[in-house]
């Protein structure tokens, strides 16, 4: 998202645009065909701006970084993903969260209840000293 605020009338005219798919407050989206021809485009020779002045965009509006950033970041995208990774939507796909149990192993999911018993065992220890000493803490008072 860029600092860029559009007003209604900005998105209104932006969206009238047939490459824009969705316009907000702070973004364009674009759709898939045009991210394509413009990194083709680009490939080719042709630089960021002349392609969205060509397809119909107003620098004015839009500002002038911001087709170089776009295809910047298309043209990363086409290198890893090709053509299809312009057309499908990959946010969230390289997520690095919480690992599915699925994958683990027998092996490894010894290992892992293992590391937890272990694990609460030491809790478990703590807790028992912990009231032990709440215990004597009372005696005294």
């Amino acid at each position: 998202m860029s600092k860029r605020i559009f007003s209604t009338f900005e998105q209104k005219q932006l969206e009238s645009n047939a490459n824009v798919h969705h316009v907000s407050d702070r973004s364009i989206s674009y759709i898939p065909d045009f991210k394509v021809k413009a990194v083709q485009e680009n490939l080719a020779g042709k630089g960021p701006m002349a392609i969205f002045i060509d397809h119909g965009f107003d620098l004015e509006i839009i500002g002038s970084d911001k087709p170089s950033e776009c295809l910047k970041r298309w043209r990363a995208i086409y290198k890893s993903y090709g053509e299809e990774g312009l057309y499908n939507e990959r946010r969230g796909k390289g997520s690095t969260g919480r690992r599915s149990s699925k994958t683990l192993s027998a092996e490894e999911k010894l290992k892992k209840a293992e590391a937890r018993i272990a694990f609460l065992e030491m809790e478990n220890d703590f807790l028992k000293k912990l009231e032990e000493l709440e215990r004597q803490a009372k005696k005294k008072y």
